[in-house]
């Protein structure tokens, strides 16, 4: 479960940073207050720990990551 809401986090912001190259324009910024406010911040902390846990994802035995989810 931690994997699949790291892994939205980190396409939210993938989106987000692809909305700023293509269009100068900060969608996370414009839905929460602008880019200095606390909601906005913390989604942007939540989006960067996210691509963080995601990295573990590279590393990780594929065989085993298969196994787990013919378990459940």
């Amino acid at each position: 479960m931690l994997d699949k809401i790291a892994l939205i986090l980190a396409i939210i912001g993938g989106l987000n940073w692809g909305s700023i190259g293509l269009f100068r324009f900060d969608v996370v910024a414009w839905l929460c207050g602008g880019s200095g406010s606390v909601f906005s911040r913390l989604l942007y902390t939540l989006v960067g720990l996210g691509a963080l846990w995601c990295i573990s994802l590279l590393f990780r035995d594929q065989d085993a990551a298969e196994g787990e989810t013919s378990r459940a």
